[in-house]
């Protein structure tokens, strides 16, 4: 079915609107996105992010990725990532932080402080947005928090447009972001913010991110 000129070009605004206004910022509550990981076209692992609302009227973000590789039950490469975000008025108040990377552990805390100020394991730092990707980015920040090490991390975010995504629903309009930082990471968000798509590639090996449920 081809949509009337005018109803494709309020879609088009909306996708447009949507990318420009982080999910934390918005007064209603995201939707939870888990997302099957492949690593050259096969099943790599998970990434989830629940929300949950809590008493206070804070947002709550718990995030959990697993990711391995094995041959049969010998696992040559694992990677754990456990984080849980706290947000109010569209500012993170806290970060609690683990990864297991190449066999290595990394955990930080952050805490905003009643005087506004960001504090991370005691020492006070610039307030940058998180590297969770979930609430999407700015385009043009220069820099973000890296949530594996709690080190900024310099990046360039760039806005590319509206383009398609592939979901398990099949494939869906969304708004691109590229950010470039070690890595480039490919970023896509739906018409309400909500973050659908994920690829990047590390040497050999192109990891695609599938939206299980739209």
């Amino acid at each position: 079915m081809t949509l009337p000129t005018r109803f494709r070009i309020v879609a088009l605004s909306a996708l447009l609107l949507a990318a420009a206004v982080p999910a934390a910022a918005k007064s209603e509550m995201p939707r939870d996105v888990v997302f099957d990981v492949y690593r050259n076209g096969s099943l790599f692992g998970e990434h989830a992010v629940r929300f949950e609302q809590l008493p206070g009227g804070e947002l709550q973000v718990d995030i959990d990725v697993e990711l391995r590789v094995g041959f049969g039950p010998v696992t040559v490469f694992r990677y754990q990532h456990a984080a849980d975000e706290v947000w109010a008025d569209g500012a993170l108040q806290s970060l609690q932080a683990s990864t297991l990377k190449d066999g290595d552990r990394e955990r930080f805390t952050l805490r905003r402080r009643p005087d506004g100020h960001v504090d991370i394991d005691g020492d006070i730092v610039e307030a940058l947005h998180p590297s969770s990707h979930w609430s999407g980015y700015t385009p043009g920040v220069p820099a973000v928090l890296n949530t594996e090490t709690g080190e900024p991390m310099p990046v360039e975010i760039e806005d590319l447009g509206v383009g398609t995504v592939t979901t398990a629903d099949g494939v869906i309009e969304a708004r691109h972001l590229r950010m470039t930082g070690t890595v480039s990471v490919d970023l896509w968000y739906d018409a309400t913010g909500r973050w659908v798509g994920c690829a990047f590639t590390i040497g050999d090996q192109d990891i695609v991110y599938r939206l299980r449920d739209t």
